[in-house]
């Protein structure tokens, strides 16, 4: 049966730098411009807009307004256009973006919806897996472990992971990861210690991790992280 509850999370990242080294984002974003127009290139691809739905995977150069931008992750979520890049927000997605920016959990929930032609939710046994990687990044839970718990040869099981969250088992655990490390360094934690606890061999370990994640190294972007991230369905974003 699928989960009716998504286990995914919804993460915010206020960015108050002037740019971002080229990055691919981990998993479908919307980048939302403060006051101002974004320019996202790839190549002789220029998507421009205050409010674009980000293709992951895509290595991509950001133009920022003058006062930053705010990026909204939506774990799990497909990219739902056929365009190579990035896309404006229609009225309707805009104006639930503004609102889970404000606070309003259920507003990314509502989000979703409408950037998802029908949403069933991931098998019960990857939900299961999601939440606990969620729960202890550190441990990074071995090929093994998941293959027992989706009941399938681990070949199949890693196929079947990347089919139902849209990212490959290695790629969401270190997704994982990093935000547990920003959420550490937000608590007040020092950037070593944040890695060790995330499971990252070092500090050079997760700043190279954290500026092809976000395009900024920690000590650029820990001042803007939120400390919490919500839950679809759960938490609003803070």
């Amino acid at each position: 049966m699928p989960d009716p509850v998504s286990p995914f999370r919804n993460s915010l990242l206020p960015v108050d730098v002037g740019s971002l080294a080229p990055h691919a984002n981990p998993v479908t974003g919307i980048l939302i411009g403060r006051g101002g127009s974004l320019r996202l290139e790839l190549g002789g691809e220029v998507v421009e807009g205050e409010m674009l739905l980000i293709r992951p995977g895509v290595v991509h150069r950001i133009g920022l307004p003058a006062r930053g931008a705010d990026i909204l992750y939506l774990d799990g979520l497909a990219f739902p256009f056929d365009v190579p890049l990035a896309r404006g927000l229609d009225c309707r997605q805009a104006m639930l973006a503004d609102a889970v920016l404000g606070g309003a959990g259920e507003a990314a929930d509502e989000l979703r919806s409408q950037l998802t032609a029908s949403w069933p939710g991931p098998p019960t046994p990857v939900a299961d897996a999601v939440r606990a990687i969620y729960a202890d990044p550190m441990r990074r839970m071995p090929q093994e472990e998941l293959a027992q718990r989706l009941g399938m040869e681990r070949t199949q099981a890693l196929r079947y992971f990347r089919a139902t969250t849209g990212q490959s088992f290695r790629e969401f655990k270190r997704w994982s990861a990093v935000q547990y490390a920003a959420a550490q360094m937000k608590g007040g934690a020092l950037v070593r210690t944040a890695a060790m606890d995330a499971g990252f061999a070092d500090t050079a370990h997760l700043s190279r991790i954290f500026r092809q994640t976000f395009g900024l190294t920690p000590s650029a972007a820990i001042g803007a992280l939120p400390l919490q991230e919500g839950h679809s369905g759960q938490r609003p974003v803070s």
